[in-house]
Formats: structure tokens, sequence, C-alpha cells
């Protein structure tokens, strides 16, 4: 990296780099920043991607689930010695534990400018009134937000309870700017929407296969539907999983043998899969920030079901989708069944998806606000789309 107006992206995971960050990273570029990513698990593909929109980038010895107090540290100096050498003008971390321990390191090395995206609070915010594990869970990562973002520049949530949850605990300083963004935002252009697929509704679920995200609720809804005798097709999309909370592998075939639904494994793109479904489904119990997947289906023009968990049904805006209590396989079930039996209801729910996915959550309005917020670009007259800004050398984003 030669020596001009330097930016560090710090995540949990390689893919996300890609996945989340690539348009926030370009358009820093296209602002004047070299850009610096780091994470864990920054796989060739990865790599070959981030190298080709010349973004640098650097494995950190990261474990996002792991509780080790000698592994943290060890990260916390790896993305220290990191930060003293390169000596950015900004750090912007998102997920909880680059947040911690990319924000402390970037105040230990004299870093200007520090800036903390909360994603979503996580494990330990799931309760109002957590009880053991999870309540110890809750009270450590208090004690370390409150360590490690004393002298936080500014942070950005995507929901009313993160950002009700981020004060009330005070895992900020209350001086410190807390911004509101409507999510990581989605590519419009990329997702764009295509004609739904003819014959039975075909619902789609895609995403990590934990019982969190309510695997085991969609499982049961499924099995109602079938009971009934309702014609649908019901795929899930999503690899395997070492986190404590994934579905056993054997469970997902039990399910496969008894009809309730296709495991269609991992992909890299989900499009194809959004294209070919009518309906997307993600029953979580999770407090989710803004689910990327449900942005990506709204843009694709596809109505959703999602539960009332924070971030999730007040993403569709009352008019792309239904929402429905968390846990509850009788009401998932209802709003399976109203789309089964009325499917005109996914061709207008989609099309408002789309149309809200536009209007609200556009990536380039999204990074723009995170720009602005940032003092690095202007605030857009009242009315005026975002600009779309692209790094020289690159083809229209």
């Amino acid at each position: 990296m030669t020596r001009q107006r330097r930016a560090v992206v710090i995540g949990s995971l390689g893919y996300s780099l890609v996945n989340f960050r690539l348009d926030l990273m370009r358009r820093l570029q296209a602002n004047g920043y070299a850009v610096l990513a780091l994470a864990a698990q920054i796989d060739a593909a990865t790599a070959a991607v981030l190298e080709a929109e010349g973004i640098a980038w650097q494995e950190i010895p990261l474990e996002r689930t792991g509780t080790s107090p000698l592994r943290d540290l060890a990260c916390l100096r790896a993305v220290w010695a990191v930060l003293r050498q390169q000596r950015p003008e900004l750090v912007l971390a998102y997920t909880m534990k680059p947040i911690l321990y990319g924000c402390l390191a970037a105040q230990l090395a004299g870093v200007p400018r520090r800036y903390a995206l909360f994603t979503g609070l996580g494990y330990g915010f799931m309760e109002a009134r957590p009880h053991g594990r999870r309540r110890r869970v809750r009270a450590v990562a208090v004690l370390l937000h409150r360590l490690a973002l004393r002298r936080l520049t500014a942070a950005f949530c995507y929901n009313s309870a993160d950002r009700a949850d981020i004060r009330r605990f005070r895992l900020i300083p209350p001086q410190v700017p807390l911004h509101d963004v409507p999510g990581s935002g989605v590519d419009t252009a990329r997702f764009a929407p295509a004609p739904l697929p003819a014959g039975p509704q075909q619902f789609l679920f895609a995403g990590r296969l934990l019982r969190s995200k309510g695997l085991e609720v969609l499982a049961a809804a499924a099995r109602i539907l079938r009971q009934k005798q309702l014609s649908f097709r019901l795929q899930v999309l999503g690899g395997a999983d070492s986190n404590p909370d994934a579905i056993d592998p054997q469970q997902l075939a039990r399910w496969q043998a008894e009809g309730l639904m296709e495991q269609a494994g991992f992909t890299r793109d989900v499009r194809p899969w959004l294209q070919g479904c009518s309906v997307f489904v993600l029953p979580t119990r999770l407090r989710e920030g803004i689910p990327r997947s449900i942005l990506e289906a709204m843009a694709s023009g596809r109505a959703v079901i999602t539960t009332d968990a924070p971030g999730c049904g007040e993403t569709l805006g009352g008019a792309a989708g239904l929402t429905v209590p968390q846990n509850d396989p009788e009401a998932l079930a209802a709003a399976m069944e109203a789309f089964i039996r009325t499917p005109a209801l996914a061709r207008r729910m989609g099309a408002a998806a789309r149309d809200r996915a536009c209007r609200v959550y556009d990536v380039h309005r999204v990074n723009h606000l995170l720009m602005q917020h940032m003092g690095i670009e202007p605030a857009a007259a009242p009315g005026a789309p975002a600009a779309v800004l692209h790094p020289p050398g690159l083809a229209a984003l």
C-alpha cells in the first residue's frame, strides 16, 4: 500500500468481506483511500476478489465463537501490530469480536478515527432477562464493550432494539454518536427481479443451518401443511456449520426423507435460487440486525415470511411480506398457507418488496450514509439519489 490516506476494514470471516463489504470498500477507494481488509479465514476465492479490486488483505487469528482469553489477546496484539505498521486514518470494524479487538487495537495504535458497525447484538442479548450461561455472556460482553469503546469516534446500528440496548447497557459512551443505517444494503442491480416460477408455490430458506434460525419451526410448519395435503415445495439452502447451535445433518436427512423439505447444499451465489422461488422464508429468533438474506430476496422481487425478531419483520415495511411470532409453527404454517391458497399474494408482495429494496436498502444509499456520517462525503440534497462512485479503472458497479 502506497502512502496515501488509508482505511482498514475489520470483519470476522474472510467471505463476509466480499459478501457484505465489497461495495463499501470500493466506495472508500473512490474517495481516495487505500483499503486494507482484515479477517480470519480468508480463502483463495476471497483473496482473488480482493486482489482484483486492488484491496490489500491480511488474515488475523480471530476465533469468532471461541472463548479463550489467550487467543483473544493474540488477536488483539496481531491487529495492533498491523495498525501500528500501516498507520491508517480510520478503522471500521463490524460484528462483535472485530469491534471489541479492532477498535481497542486502533485506540492503542493511535488511529485517529475509530468506528463500530453493530450488525446485531447476538446471543447474549436475545432475551430481556437471560439466565445461566447467556446471562454470563451478556455481562462479559457489556464489560468488554465498555472497556474497548471508551474513545470511539462514532457507531452505527441497524434497528431500534439494538439502538435501545446499546444505550441501555452503555456499550458506547453516552457522548459518542450512534447513527442508524438500513443494514448492509443490497445491490439492486445485481439482485434483479425475475418472473415467478409456474406451478405450486416454492418456498426458499437460505442461511446458516441453525436452530436459532428457526429450522425446527420451519420443519414443523411444513409438516402441518403436508398433513393438510397442500401442494408446495420447500428448499433449504445452506452448508454444514460448526456452531454448537447447528442442526444435526442426520436430522436434516430425516426431514428430507419425510418429504418436508429439500436440502440444496451451500452456494456462493444465491441469485438463481431466489429467482427459482416464489416466497423467501426466514423464521429466525436471532437478533439479526437487518438480515442480508431478506434484503436480497426483496431486491429480487420476492415476498418474505419472517418473524418479529428485532430487525426482521420491521424490514418489510408492512407490504413486502408477512411477519409471524417467533417459535410458532402454527403461525408460520398459516402464513405459508396464505401464499399457497392465494398465488397472487406472492406477486403483489414481491412487487412491493422490490420497490422498498430500491427506495430504502440500495447499497449505494446505505454506503453514502456511512460515508456521510464518517465525514468522507457531503450530505445529499433532500430527495436526491445517492451518488454511485467508481474507483479509477473499475467498471460500473
